[in-house]
């Protein structure tokens, strides 16, 4: 089985085990947006555990 190439671009797993994230919209057009909104969406997140299994599966991970 072959992994997801656009989720192996997005996502990279946390030496626990969960899955980190880079926010949207922080890529251009960052002139009307506000410096801590920009703070913010710099800032990496984790996948919510709703997410988790299809993002796994994506990944060819278990």
């Amino acid at each position: 089985m072959k992994t997801n190439s656009g989720s192996k671009k997005r996502f990279t797993l946390t030496g626990t085990g969960k899955i980190k994230r880079k926010h949207a919209f922080h890529s251009h057009i960052l002139t009307k947006k506000s410096k801590k909104r920009k703070r913010v969406l710099a800032s990496t997140g984790t996948i919510a555990k709703v997410n988790v299994k299809q993002i796994k599966q994506l990944l060819c991970l278990r």
